[in-house]
């Protein structure tokens, strides 16, 4: 009996090791840039929250300053062109982005609807995130 209950604890470990060895990296890129008034508008409102939120703990933030070169490990399918422009990846390939901030309402809204799609949203079991999430 003991080696049947090894074996499947066994087992059960080993496929949660290869279950998150396979999970995909969702983050939410930031493009920014020094002197962007809607930068430091979200810095002041939602920057503090976000990390805390359902939306920050599914793709975690990633700040990219725009006038520095794109990293290597970023596939968008075109350059930002407005700061804060708000990129989802996934791997570093981009999947959806929000160009500009719309004011706290908007993002979260805008944030929460692109989420949503994704698998993580669900295993997260918070249908309300945001601020109030």
């Amino acid at each position: 009996m003991k080696r049947v209950f090894a074996a499947l604890l066994w087992a059960g470990a080993a496929t949660l090791a290869l279950t998150g060895a396979a999970r995909a990296e969702l983050v939410l890129a930031m493009f920014e840039r020094a002197g962007c008034t809607y930068c430091m508008a979200w810095d002041r409102e939602i920057g503090p929250i976000y990390p805390k939120t359902t939306e920050g703990a599914v793709a975690p933030l990633r700040r990219i300053d725009l006038g520095q070169r794109l990293p290597e490990d970023i596939d968008l399918v075109s350059k930002p062109q407005f700061t804060p422009t708000f990129v989802l990846l996934r791997d570093g390939v981009e999947v959806q982005r929000l160009e500009g901030y719309p004011g706290e309402d908007f993002f979260w809204w805008l944030i929460g609807e692109m989420l949503k799609k994704q698998p993580e949203w669900a295993e997260h079991g918070n249908e309300k995130g945001g601020a109030e999430g």
